[in-house]
Formats: C-alpha cells, structure tokens, sequence
C-alpha cells in the first residue's frame, strides 16, 4: 500500500498522546493545554441564545460579517491596525487550520520558512504539508532569547516567511519591540513574508505588553496574523481562529480555507462574536486568573527540584530535570512522570529538532487549582 512521503517527517501528535497516556494512568493532565474549568458565563450564554435563534446553516465562508466586525473594531481599539473586515479577515476552524491555510497560500515546494525553536509542534507538519523547508534558530534559554547572528544566517534569497509566535509555546516568551523590529528588518532586506502566531496575545505578566508584528513599520503588507479565541476565552473546542492579512494575501487564504474546511461552526461564530465585543473588560480578569495558577505551578516545580523560567506569556512551563535523581531522557522522564507520580508533562524533544529538548518537559498550568493542587501535591510526594 502506497503512503504519501509527506507524512513520513512527522508523527502523531505528542502532546495529545501524552493526554491518553494520562486518562491511561489516572494522572493529572498538565501536558495539553485546554482548561478543565468552565468558559465564561457570558460567551456560554451567547451560543445558547444563537443555537436557539436557529443559526445552524453554513455561515460566510470566510466568517459571519457580526465576527468580523467584532475583530475589526477590537483590532482597531487595541493595536491601532484599521482593517476592511470584508477584504482582511477570515475566520477559520481554529488557529491550527489557519496556520496550514496561510501556509499553504503563500509557500512554494522547496520555500525555506524559518522557525524559532522550541516550537509548537504543528508546525513542521504544515511545513511537510506546504513542502517547505524549515530552518530553525534557537530561543536559548533560560530567558529564550535569540542571537542576531544566528538569525540573519538564517535569512537567504530561498527564506519565504519567517513563523513568529508571541506569545510563544512553549517558551513562555513575549518578544520584545526591539527583537520584532530586528525581525522586521530581515524580513523587508530579504523580502520575506512573516506568519505570526498571537493566539495568547491576551495572556501576559509582569507588564509584558504584546506587540503585533503587523504594527510595526512597513510590515503590515507582509505580515499573515493568526489568532483566535480558543484560549481566551476557555472554549478549545470551539475551535474559532482567525486570520488578519492585506487583501491580496487574504484572497490567497480564503481559497486554500474554502476547500480545507468551508467555515467555522455558524452559531459559536456568534457567540464569539459577543464574545470579543464584550472582551476589554474581560481581559484583566484572564491575566490575574492565569497569574496566580503560574504561581502555583512554579511554586511546585521548584520545590520539588525543577529549574524553571518564569513564563512572561501564555500558560506553559519548560522545566529543566538536569537537578532530579533521574537516568533517561525527557521522553523516558516524561513516561514516568506520568505512570508513577500521576502527573503528566510533554517532552521538551516535540519541541525541538535536536537534542536541546532533551533535558526539558512542559507543563500546562491552563487547569483549576484544584488540579494544580493536586499535581503539587504528587509532585512533593517524590519520584
């Protein structure tokens, strides 16, 4: 039977097998990060009240006018970005497909797209699946910073895009203005484009402020955003992302989202709709929720032998084991985290394509305190 070379140079998902692995063994899930509390009352209420309005047929492809507006004007209030919602934004099942719509519009066979690592997992498949290239250049922790040289030998007449996440997975880094204006450069100098990925763009500490890279001098017409409201909002399952681009781009997307997926789920288009307009109050609600599981969670991992960064974005922790009374790798660790504490993490190795990865696990800390709890408590209780 003949498979597709393409799916060779990836695997399943790791982070949803270490999910199984924890429903397995009983083990408090800290590996995928979906919250296991409810969603805000109100966007709940929102999808009710479309469900019950009989919103149930297919909606615009590219997303229903009420979600694109509410992007638009939320876009405006908070970064300034004017936007056409009819000819700029597509809404898109989730932030996975708009990534593999994005990727599949702008990237040729043979293209070199540049990836910061540690990296969400998904992306070296939508690069297999685009048929582009990867070349990677390292967040050095332990503040997952990147050097400018390494960076501009990265750049070459074959680099198409530059993937940038900010909030970062796994890392926990928010990059900073200056970092994106080096970005900025090298992507004008060698007319490349730049996909971000900001979908914990409303998820920040200790005064770090996002900054879209869009934003920034002559980079939005060649800048792809992707966002969505998966993880503001608690509802992963939702899967409602989104994607912001100059009109020529956009009708590139649009194409490839069409035949990928057609739309998004009509009635929960609605709700977020609701949702996002009624977002700004909601915001520092999310960060000083998500502040204090972080606490949490640090707090356990050092005690019991971790050495952690704090995370300035996002909900995870990479957790270095170097310090712990254990032989094997993070794989091997992970695996015993699991079937012998009761706590799952993900291999620091998904996220890299080297042995840098090795010595890390990440934990999610997107769960009540009451699961965080329990995980410190099984933590303490040793290995």
């Amino acid at each position: 039977m003949h498979i597709a070379q393409r799916t060779s140079v990836f695997s399943e998902s790791v982070i949803r097998e270490m999910t199984r692995l924890a429903m397995l063994h009983g083990a408090m899930n800290l590996a995928q990060g979906y919250p296991d509390f409810p969603a805000p009352d109100f966007i709940k209420q929102a999808a009710i009240d479309a469900i019950n309005a009989d919103i149930n047929q297919y909606a615009i492809t590219w997303g229903s006018p009420r979600l694109r507006q509410a992007i638009a004007a939320k876009t405006k209030r908070s970064y300034g970005l004017d936007l056409d919602p009819d000819r700029e934004i597509t809404v898109t099942c989730g932030a996975t497909e708009a990534m593999m719509a994005a990727m599949l519009a702008v990237v040729e066979p043979g293209d070199e797209v540049i990836v910061f690592e540690p990296f969400y997992e998904n992306y070296v498949p939508d690069a297999a699946m685009s048929g582009a290239k990867l070349v990677f250049v390292t967040l050095h922790a332990p503040g997952f910073g990147f050097d400018p040289d390494e960076l501009r030998r990265a750049f070459s007449s074959k680099t198409r895009a530059i993937i940038v996440n900010t909030p970062n997975n796994p890392a926990g880094k928010v990059f900073t203005r200056a970092e994106l204006e080096q970005i900025a450069a090298l992507c004008q100098e060698f007319d490349a484009l730049c996909i971000t990925d900001e979908i914990y763009e409303h998820i920040l500490y200790d005064n770090h402020v996002h900054v879209p890279m869009a934003t920034l001098p002559g980079m939005y017409d060649r800048t792809i955003t992707i966002s969505g409201l998966s993880k503001t909002f608690s509802v992963t399952g939702w899967r409602l992302g989104y994607i912001l681009a100059p009109a020529e781009l956009t009708n590139a997307v649009r194409k490839v989202h069409d035949f990928l997926t057609v739309g998004a789920p009509a009635p929960l288009q609605e709700a977020g709709a609701v949702a996002i307009e009624q977002g700004d109050s909601y915001y520092p609600e999310l960060r000083a929720m998500y502040e204090r599981k972080r606490g949490l969670l640090l707090s356990a991992l050092r005690e019991s032998g971790f050495s952690c960064h704090s995370p300035q974005g996002a909900y995870y922790i990479m957790a270095g084991f170097e310090g712990l009374a254990f032989k094997g790798d993070d794989v091997a660790f992970a695996r015993h985290l699991t079937e012998k504490v009761g706590v799952a993490p993900v291999p620091g190795s998904s996220f890299y394509r080297g042995a840098e990865g090795s010595r890390f696990v990440r934990f999610t800390f997107s769960k009540s305190e009451e699961t965080l709890a329990e995980a410190a408590r099984r933590l303490a209780a040793g290995w």
